[in-house]
């Protein structure tokens, strides 16, 4: 059984859509919004680079961590992203191998 929880943050291409999300499964879920296999709002605005995560082993302190990123204002959204990851680069295939 997977205890690893993770909060990421997805980004259209030319990062004017962000997109923040909560999974037990990074790699699965990451495929899932690059391919467009489920319907909602990465696959209508293109939203398919993984440029931000964070792991806990608490399925409630990354829901609750999650709806706290969500609430953020863009730009501390951008802030938390080049904290990590100054060139917005596509965390997937790191994450993947």
């Amino acid at each position: 059984m997977n205890n690893t929880y993770f909060v990421y943050i997805m980004a259209s291409k030319r990062r004017d859509t962000l997109y923040v999300g909560v999974t037990n499964d990074l790699v699965r879920r990451v495929h899932e919004h690059r391919t467009g296999s489920i319907e909602g709002f990465t696959s209508k605005y293109l939203v398919k680079h993984l440029v931000w995560y964070e792991s806990t082993s608490s399925i409630d302190a990354a829901i609750t961590h999650e709806k706290r990123v969500k609430r953020w204002r863009r730009d501390w959204k951008f802030d938390l992203v080049e904290k990590t990851n100054p060139e917005w680069r596509d965390l997937y295939e790191e994450i993947s191998q």
